[in-house]
C-alpha cells in the first residue's frame, strides 16, 4: 500500500489573514512540500497540471524533475496529466525524461482535467473530451512500446515512421493511471488497457466511488486483466488534524467556508458526513480511512489533499508530521494484515521491471497483447455506474 499527497497547485488568500502569497511563493512551498513528504515517509508526491488562474503547476515535468534532484527514495506522479489538450507526443517524451531523470521514481495520472476555457487555448473542443482523451491516450500507448510508429487519428497530424525519444527507462513505459471524479469513460478506459484507476473521491459520497471502483474492476476482469479483487486502485481524500476534533474543526473551518472549491456551499458539517473530508484527531482520520476499504475494496494507493484553501505552509508541514508520525504507520499495519495475498502491491519501476525480466515490451499487466486501437467504451459499461 502506498501512501502519499496530491497537489491542484492552488493560489489562495488566507481567510484568517487576508494574505495571499505569490506565484513564487507557492511554487517554492510546492517543493518544500514534496520534500517533507519524503522525510515523514510517505511514497508519493503528485501534483496537478493547470493552465490558468488561481492555479501555478503549469508544467508538471520541471517540477517534478527540479524535486527529484532534491529527494532521494518518494515516487513522483501528477494528479494529472491532461490527456486532452497535452499533445501524446509531448507527453511521452518529457515524461521518458523524467523517468530517467527519477532512475523510475515516477508515474502519471491521466485525465480530461479542464475547465471549458482551457480547451481552446490548445486548439481543442471541450465537447471533444472523451474521444481526446481515447484517442491521445491510445497513441501515447503505442509511442511508449513501439520504437517506429506509422498512425493516424482525428485530432492531431498523422505519424509516419516516428520514434519518441528518449525510449522508456529499462524499456519499462511509465505506469500510469486514469484519474476520474465522475467519469465511467475513463475507468472503462483504464480498465481496457490494464492501467491503474485513481478515483478523485474528494467530492462525492462514498457511494458514487462504490459505482466508479466496481465498474472499473468489472471492466479490468472482463478485459482479461486478472480477477477484479486484482485490478490497481487508488483514491484521493482530504484531511485536517489536530489532537482533538474540536481544535481542528475550530481551525479549519474559516478556511472550509471560504475555499474556492466548496466555500459557500453545504456547511462543514455537511460536507464531512457526504463525502471523505476528516477533520478531526489522527484517530479519526486512521478509522476514516479504514473504512474506504469497507466499498472500494483492496486498493493499492491513498493520497490526501493537504494544501488548499489557503492554508499556510507551516500548518500543511504540521500536517505533513502528524500524517507520517501517526496515521500512516498504523495505516501500513493495518491495510497489510488485511489485504490477500492474492492482491497486488501498488506497481513501481522495480517491480514492473522484475515482473518483466528486462523484456523490452512487458508491463506488470502483460497487456501488450492489447492492439492499440482506441477503447470504445460500451453503452452497456457506461450504464452500469449508474445503477
Amino acid at each position: 500500500m502506498q501512501f502519499g499527497i496530491f497537489t491542484v497547485g492552488d493560489v489562495t488568500t488566507d481567510p484568517t489573514t487576508g494574505r495571499t502569497p505569490t506565484e513564487h511563493e507557492r511554487i517554492e512551498a510546492t517543493v518544500a512540500i514534496a520534500k517533507k513528504a519524503e522525510e515523514v515517509g510517505l511514497d508519493v508526491f503528485a501534483t496537478g497540471q493547470h493552465h490558468n488562474p488561481p492555479f501555478i503547476p503549469s508544467a508538471p515535468t520541471t517540477t517534478l524533475a527540479y524535486i527529484a534532484a532534491q529527494t532521494e527514495r518518494i515516487i513522483l506522479s501528477t494528479s494529472t496529466t491532461l490527456i486532452t489538450t497535452t499533445d501524446p507526443v509531448r507527453i511521452a517524451e518529457d515524461y521518458a525524461t523524467l523517468q530517467h531523470l527519477s532512475n523510475g521514481r515516477m508515474d502519471l495520472m491521466m485525465g480530461r482535467g479542464n475547465t471549458g476555457p482551457v480547451y481552446p487555448w490548445f486548439g481543442k473542443d471541450i465537447r471533444d473530451g472523451i474521444p481526446l482523451a481515447i484517442e491521445n491516450y491510445a497513441l501515447l500507448h503505442r509511442l511508449w512500446r513501439e520504437d517506429v510508429v506509422d498512425w493516424q487519428g482525428k485530432y492531431r497530424t498523422p505519424l509516419q515512421g516516428f520514434t519518441s525519444t528518449p525510449r522508456p527507462l529499462d524499456g519499462i513505459p511509465p505506469f500510469v493511471w486514469h484519474g476520474s471524479i465522475r467519469s465511467p469513460e475513463i475507468a472503462e478506459q483504464a480498465a481496457y488497457y490494464g492501467d491503474g484507476f485513481f478515483s478523485n473521491h474528494i467530492f462525492w459520497p462514498a457511494s458514487h466511488t462504490k459505482q466508479m471502483v466496481q465498474l472499473y474492476r468489472r471492466r479490468f476482469e472482463h478485459y482479461g486483466h486478472g480477477s477484479a479483487d486484482q485490478a490497481i486502485v487508488g483514491l484521493g481524500g482530504q484531511v485536517f488534524m489536530r489532537k482533538n476534533s474540536q481544535d481542528a474543526v475550530r481551525e479549519f473551518r474559516p478556511y472550509f467556508d471560504n475555499a474556492p472549491v466548496y466555500g459557500h456551499g453545504p456547511s462543514l458539517e455537511e460536507f464531512t458526513s457526504q463525502t471523505p473530508l476528516t477533520v478531526g484527531s489522527p484517530q479519526e482520520v486512521i478509522e476514516r480511512t479504514l473504512g474506504f476499504r469497507e466499498y472500494a475494496g483492496d486498493y493499492q494507493r491513498q493520497l490526501w489533499l493537504l494544501d488548499h484553501a489557503g492554508l499556510p505552509l507551516k500548518t500543511v508541514l504540521e500536517q505533513l508530521d502528524i500524517l507520517g508520525e501517526e496515521v500512516v504507520p498504523v495505516l501500513r499495519k493495518e491495510f497489510a494484515a488485511l489485504k490477500p495475498a492474492h492482491v497486488p502491491d501498488a506497481p513501481t519501476h522495480a517491480s514492473r521491471l522484475a515482473v518483466a525480466g528486462g523484456a523490452h515490451d512487458a508491463t506488470v499487466h502483460a497487456v501488450d497483447d492489447v492492439t492499440g486501437a482506441s477503447p470504445e467504451p460500451t453503452t452497456a459499461a457506461t450504464l452500469e455506474v449508474t445503477k
